[in-house]
């Protein structure tokens, strides 16, 4: 069974409650096999259903180990968080990439261990389609992208202008505790180091995922060139209506519009 990505718990002290960000952000789902819905645990109706049964909560400590996820879950979590008139302190500890890092940026307080990183980009989705369908579904990501790094933004205050973000994003960046400091993407440094002696498995899991989408964009791209090529004689047998969807047998599609 896949381990819980986040956990609410409460904690020691009265109306505080302890939030445990842990792996992937993940939306609900179907199982088409079975035909039933499939309830995400680290989906933002969970988190939701989660926080309203503790409307007394005064301080919410939220701990992240993250290399991110879906965009959709993670930007209503992140709004989710904002929302709730609890004081929110946001403890890094050990990566906060990509979704997470924005997820992050709702914390009044940011607090990492000077062994701890984040990592910024630029939002990514799979898409298929015509020429105008495409070029709308870029036209649709860089409003995405517009929207998304106005959390930062707010954050960092003046530490951080847009132009210099925008450049960090699109270059992937890799941001030490100092540099979000320094940026004002983190208030503190905790007093001490992170345990990061997982932090392998996390960094094999967000490179495995760029290699799978790699892949799949160049498997896609080499289909595609084989249907719009002239047909060689003689002529193959019809394909049949599901002709298309054995050319993508044994590639993971793309879980939806990742960050």
């Amino acid at each position: 069974m896949r381990e819980r990505m986040w956990e609410l718990r409460e904690a020691a002290g009265p109306g505080v409650l302890d939030l445990y960000i842990y792996g992937d952000v993940e939306g609900d789902g179907y199982d088409w096999w079975r035909e039933e819905a499939v309830r995400s645990e680290t989906s933002a109706n969970a988190f939701r259903d989660a926080l309203a049964a503790r409307p007394d909560v005064k301080q919410i400590n939220l701990y992240i180990n993250s290399y991110g996820g879906s965009v959709f879950e993670g930007t209503a979590t992140y709004s989710q968080l904002k929302r709730h008139p609890a004081r929110k302190t946001v403890y890094v500890d050990g990566f906060a990439c990509s979704i997470a890092s924005v997820i992050a940026m709702a914390g009044d307080e940011v607090v990492m261990p000077r062994n701890t990183l984040m990592m910024i980009h630029n939002m990514w989705m799979g898409a298929v389609g015509n020429a105008a369908e495409l070029r709308k579904a870029a036209a649709d990501l860089d409003v995405i992208n517009a929207a998304g790094r106005q959390a930062y933004l707010e954050k960092a205050g003046e530490k951080l202008d847009e132009a210099a973000l925008t450049a960090m994003m699109d270059a992937e960046t890799w941001l030490t505790a100092e540099e979000c400091l320094r940026y004002g993407l983190a208030d503190r440094y905790a007093e001490s180091d992170a345990d990061l002696s997982g932090a392998a498995a996390v960094l094999q899991r967000a490179n495995l995922t760029l290699e799978q989408s790699i892949t799949i964009q160049k498997s896609l791209a080499a289909q595609l060139r084989q249907l719009t090529a002239p047909p060689k004689f003689p002529q193959p047998e019809p394909r049949g209506k599901n002709g298309v969807m054995a050319l993508f047998a044994g590639f993971d599609a793309p879980k939806g519009e990742n960050t």
